[in-house]
């Protein structure tokens, strides 16, 4: 790699003093590259940075060293290649590390491409040399480093933990014989790492920042300027739990449900305040340690939330998506009085702005410190709405912007969202208390020519009043 003269790099980074700056350097895509000895959180952090930076409108992607070193060598042997004396595995290695960063650098001159993350332990000096040579000297793009430093023996063992439950290194690989090669392994590592700062010096003139054990112990930052990694500062600044547990649940059904309305601000049905002793009774089941509950401002969720003994949060940005003009209004209504207004939104669900009201992007939006914070806490229970809560757990589950619309959340349905190794996983428990189904789907014809009949055929079944619920058979999810 061609190396760029070392006052040039400083000058780079004296913000006012520098006029020679490239007019467009400051727009220019980021690089981040992870720092640090195996089991400090590297790729846990890269890992919830992407899910954030995707969300929040920076499209983001990851490359992991190992995964590069797995295609050299299919099946993992031991610690042995990680040794500086075995050549032929530093060759590999050294190999993996340039396909990485050069894979991650061409991503980056792609069109709307703004964030790659090199995530590995990048432990020399001369690697992350290289790193800077190439994505700034010879791209013009712009570089970070985040060094994650653990010397907290209770995460480091949770994270020693984690490697071996999710690391492909370890599947097929007995539990104690897994667990020495990984102390091993990050021995040889200890030996020759290199870390980017020493005392108040920094090695590179561009943005460093250290994570002191998960950021609990604090975080320290050089030189970071620009929108993109003050972004990404702020987030990896909050401490955040490696084993996290969230709770969601929409309210109780409400009068405006059992009739089929949108929006308002309309109390339970008689079966939603059953659900609201139901949910109340299985929560406190769990005996969850220090829970909180948060909910939006409307009354519906207050009520559901209103048997279970916790601390209470009431959020305008949980407030479910408004509907505007809209509000208060049936389908069958809409399909009459806005026949144009309901195929625009039927075919493209996701950017459509009901008149004087919201979309689902601006819901997107409108969470994000919703999701900022949920990201720093466990054992929370979120009691929200249909289209709030499908764009909380888009993020969670990394979910298409276009199918965000159209994800399943029942009514009467707890929804638990665990932390595994680098992902989370949904499990849903559906309460006995019957409900209507409030989910319609996409409809095959969203011309704005379409017959009424058309535009209300994957309406769900409801009720004409809330008295009808007396005497029938209930529409349950």
């Amino acid at each position: 790699m061609a190396s760029i003269k070392r006052q040039a790099k400083h000058d780079e980074c004296k913000g006012a003093q520098a006029p020679k700056r490239a007019p467009l350097r400051q727009f220019a895509p980021l690089l981040v590259a992870m720092v640090g000895l195996p089991g400090r959180g590297k790729s846990l952090m890269a890992k919830r940075l992407t899910r954030y930076l995707n969300y929040t409108g920076d499209v983001c992607k990851v490359y992991d060293i190992s995964d590069y070193r797995r295609k050299h060598i299919k099946k993992y042997a031991s610690h042995e290649m990680f040794r500086a004396d075995n050549l032929p595995a530093w060759r590999i290695r050294q190999q993996s590390f340039r396909e990485a960063l050069e894979e991650a650098a061409s991503w980056l001159q792609e069109p709307n491409h703004h964030v790659a993350i090199l995530d590995g332990p990048n432990v020399s000096r001369a690697q992350r040399e290289e790193i800077y040579d190439l994505v700034y000297g010879q791209l013009g793009f712009r570089v970070m480093f985040i060094e994650c430093v653990c010397e907290d023996p209770v995460l480091l063992e949770r994270n020693f933990k984690e490697i071996l439950q999710y690391s492909a290194d370890y599947r097929d690989m007995a539990t104690e014989e897994a667990l020495k090669d990984l102390t091993l392994k990050m021995a040889h590592y200890k030996a020759q790492y290199e870390s980017p700062s020493l005392g108040s010096h920094w090695e590179l003139p561009c943005p460093m920042v250290k994570v002191l054990d998960s950021g609990e112990s604090g975080v320290v930052a050089h030189g970071v300027s620009g929108t993109r990694e003050s972004k990404i500062l702020g987030y990896i600044s909050a401490a955040k739990p490696v084993q996290q547990t969230l709770y969601f649940s929409r309210h109780g059904e409400s009068e405006f449900n059992v009739v089929g309305r949108i929006g308002g601000d309309a109390p339970l049905s008689p079966r939603g305040r059953m659900y609201a002793q139901s949910l109340a009774k299985h929560i406190h089941a769990l005996n969850l340690p220090s829970l909180q509950i948060w909910t939006s401002t409307l009354q519906r969720t207050k009520a559901t939330s209103a048997h279970i003994n916790a601390p209470k949060q009431h959020l305008p940005e949980l407030d479910e998506i408004f509907s505007g003009a809209c509000e208060n209004l049936t389908y069958e209504e809409l399909s009459e009085r806005f026949p144009r207004e309901l195929a625009m939104r039927d075919h493209e669900k996701l950017t459509y702005r009901y008149p004087q009201g919201e979309s689902y992007l601006d819901v997107m939006r409108r969470v994000v410190p919703v999701l900022e914070q949920l990201e720093c806490e466990t054992n929370v229970l979120t009691i929200s709405h249909q289209a709030v809560l499908r764009c909380v757990l888009a993020y969670f589950l990394e979910t298409p912007p276009e199918e965000v619309p159209y994800l399943h959340v029942p009514l009467h349905t707890i929804i638990k969202v665990t932390l595994q190794g680098y992902n989370y996983n949904m499990e849903t428990v559906k309460m006995p208390v019957d409900c209507v189904d409030t989910n319609r789907a996409k409809p095959l014809n969203c011309s704005e020519g379409r017959s009424r009949e058309e535009a209300l055929l994957t309406l769900p079944a409801h009720y004409e009043s809330v008295a009808s619920l007396s005497g029938t058979v209930a529409y349950c999810t």
